[in-house]
């Protein structure tokens, strides 16, 4: 009868164990498929950079340097292999690209140009669509991590080499100019 309580304990505690890890899969498999999500709106953001810069070319021929950290920032994310690479590649992307918004506010006939105001809403639109994503992924490593640090998790994670991931976030350069209030001129 003793052998069978703890035949029955022993099953209940590997049930258990069980269960646990294949919530943390289930998990950092949602967290793979969400940043699945941004790589399928990275790469339609990454194919409108050139025809973009093209466009500005033809108006801001003197802006070679603004136009060559714009190139290099999306060869760059391109060519990013890990999840966290490619993470801190896009900060860098976005925020050559938000260089070249301000410094497409000095051409005036730049910005009535058909092309260029589709290209920029195309790309505004994917910019959207990259934040809903970025949402979900942080929402979904949010929830991977609490999984993998809380108890008793915390223990299976350590044991099958479960860890702490990091978020999608801004980067501090792109923190810094949004602290800043907007230079508003008329």
């Amino acid at each position: 009868m003793v052998v069978l309580i703890v035949i029955g304990i022993i099953l209940l505690l590997v049930i258990w164990v069980i269960s646990l890890y294949n919530g943390l899969v289930r998990l950092r498999n949602r967290r793979q498929n969400a940043f699945a999500d941004i790589d399928v709106q990275l790469r339609q953001r990454h194919d409108l950079v050139p025809q973009l810069v093209e466009t500005v070319k033809g108006y801001a021929a003197h802006e070679k340097e603004l136009l060559m950290k714009v190139t290099e920032a999306r060869t760059a994310a391109m060519s990013a292999k890990s999840i966290d690479d490619k993470i801190v590649a896009e900060q860098q992307l976005t925020a050559a690209l938000q260089g070249l918004k301000v410094q497409v506010e000095a051409y005036p006939d730049l910005k009535a140009n058909q092309n260029f105001l589709q290209l920029q809403e195309e790309l505004s639109d994917i910019e959207n669509k990259l934040a809903a994503s970025r949402r979900f992924f942080n929402a979904a490593t949010t929830e991977y991590n609490n999984a993998v640090e809380s108890f008793p998790g915390n223990m299976i994670a350590r044991n099958f080499g479960f860890k702490r991931e990091i978020m999608f976030d801004l980067g501090e350069d792109i923190r810094k100019n949004m602290e800043e209030p907007p230079k508003i001129q008329f």
